[in-house]
């Protein structure tokens, strides 16, 4: 069987050089609105987000809409995580982009890629990414840390971002694009930290490897 593919398509790797984060309207009070995920896995996930720019010590850019308003501060982790980072408090824009102090903060860093998530996926992620990507950005919407009202909601922007030509994304792609190889640095020392504190089922199987090495024994009838 031979499988088609894309005429022309350019496989663009996350430069780790070459690119910044955002975290967009991530706030306490839009959090109510997502949907699509339970709670404590978004919380998790977002957490996660906000995190990869400190383990790869990326250029990380925080911004808000309206946050004396019900739509909330960021929360506290994250603000601890990139206490020196540029943080544009927007009053009124819908779209970060639409800001001039966030334009600015964006144009500053120097990066040609942008990985980004938001609340909501189809409002502050997608008009954001679509934004960027007419300004000749390479855009990567982290999709787990980008909420929606509902799971619909949720693929209809996915799929609008897709087809204007952001590359929609998982966190899990997001970091071993950046790390590449386990014997970079960042790499495995780095990165099992941070895995096992945001993706659980790879944190597990970290420690479960590890604690066979160090005093497993092999079962009757058990091989490889």
């Amino acid at each position: 069987m031979i499988c088609p593919t894309a005429q022309g398509y350019t496989f663009e790797r996350i430069n780790k050089d070459d690119v910044m984060l955002l975290v967009v309207d991530h706030q306490i009070g839009l959090f109510q609105l997502v949907h699509d995920f339970g709670p404590d896995e978004f919380r998790n996930n977002i957490l996660a987000h906000a995190a990869i720019g400190k383990v790869f010590n990326l250029p990380t850019i925080l911004t808000t809409s309206a946050e004396t308003g019900p739509n909330g501060p960021l929360p506290k982790e994250i603000i601890a995580m990139h206490p020196d980072a540029p943080w544009i408090k927007r009053n009124g824009e819908v779209d970060a982009w639409d800001n001039a102090e966030f334009r600015k903060a964006v144009k500053a860093t120097g990066k040609k890629q942008v990985i980004l998530a938001g609340i909501t996926t189809d409002v502050c992620t997608a008009f954001l990414a679509l934004s960027l990507l007419q300004e000749g950005y390479t855009v990567y919407a982290n999709h787990d840390a980008s909420g929606a009202l509902n799971q619909k909601i949720a693929d209809a922007a996915n799929d609008r971002m897709r087809a204007a030509g952001v590359h929609v994304v998982s966190m899990f792609t997001v970091v071993c694009d950046l790390m590449r190889d386990w014997r970079n640095t960042p790499g495995a020392e780095e990165l099992l930290p941070f895995f096992d504190r945001y993706l659980a089922t790879y944190g597990y199987l970290a420690r479960g490897h590890a604690a066979a090495v160090d005093r497993g024994t092999i079962l009757p009838g058990e091989s490889e």
